[in-house]
């Protein structure tokens, strides 16, 4: 996620960032910040995914990175691996079905 992160803000200001890849920075910066300061601020809905815990072996957070929009961007996120860090392991579309919805989703390693 920071190499995603740092290509991102690189080509947002050496000026080659599309249009979509600007909104995308825009947004996924506002929600960072949110989630650095406190996580559970309440425009970020965050709340655990049970099934990628299970599958991952982490607590695995979910906090939103638009809301009311279809197909809405989502941060997932675990603490650690640091007392007092969170680390960003996925940045997905929201699931768009309702039963097994978390089983396309791959997250990065925490380590």
């Amino acid at each position: 996620m920071s190499e995603f992160w740092e290509r991102l803000e690189r080509c947002v200001k050496d000026g080659s960032a599309k249009k979509d890849e600007i909104k995308l920075y825009k947004k996924l910066g506002k929600t960072l910040y949110h989630i650095s300061i406190d996580p559970f601020y309440p425009g970020l809905n965050t709340h655990d995914i049970e099934e990628l815990t299970a599958r991952y072996h982490y607590r695995v957070w979910q906090s939103y990175l638009e809301n009311n929009t279809p197909a809405a961007g989502r941060v997932f996120w675990v603490y650690g691996p640091e007392e007092g860090e969170i680390t960003i392991v996925g940045l997905e579309p929201h699931p768009n079905t309702k039963s097994h919805s978390y089983k396309s989703i791959k997250l990065s390693r925490l380590l």
